[in-house]
């Protein structure tokens, strides 16, 4: 991970950003609960043994696997509504009236059943290439 995604992170507003406060992997990867922090950390038990048996160990192969893992991370976040961002972000605090046009809709789109996830994929990591998108250019 520290060759694939820690580096996306770095080029993100969740490392580096006016405020100076930083989020790190744990941030948004562990649930701060004590049942669902061991709970998440059995089930990255798989995750290691995957990076010991090869499955990820090369960025070709992670990149591979990428969407897949990804499509996890975001189907938990939306079953938590989005718990861990939650730790950080909390709507009530927001000030509308310094967020983007686009920003301003989130109290009507969390009361509609929107979470963090459904509008922020791609916030700290890039997305994952969809399996028809190809790699080649296309040729005009």
């Amino acid at each position: 991970m520290r060759d694939n995604v820690y580096q996306e992170l770095q080029q993100t507003i969740h490392w580096k950003n006016r405020s100076g406060v930083r989020a790190i992997c744990s941030d948004c990867h562990v649930p701060r609960n004590w049942f669902y922090k061991r709970r998440r950390k059995i089930e990255a038990s798989n995750e290691v043994l995957h990076k010991i048996l090869g499955t990820i160990d090369t960025r070709e192969k992670f990149e591979a696997h990428r969407l897949e893992l990804a499509t996890h991370v975001w189907a938990t976040m939306k079953a938590t509504d989005s718990r861990e961002c939650r730790n950080c972000h909390a709507v009530e605090s927001m000030d509308p009236h310094k967020q983007s046009a686009a920003a301003q809709m989130m109290p009507e789109a969390i009361k509609a059943g929107a979470t963090c996830i459904d509008c922020h994929k791609g916030i700290a990591h890039h997305l994952p290439k969809e399996p028809a998108q190809s790699e080649e250019p296309e040729k005009k």
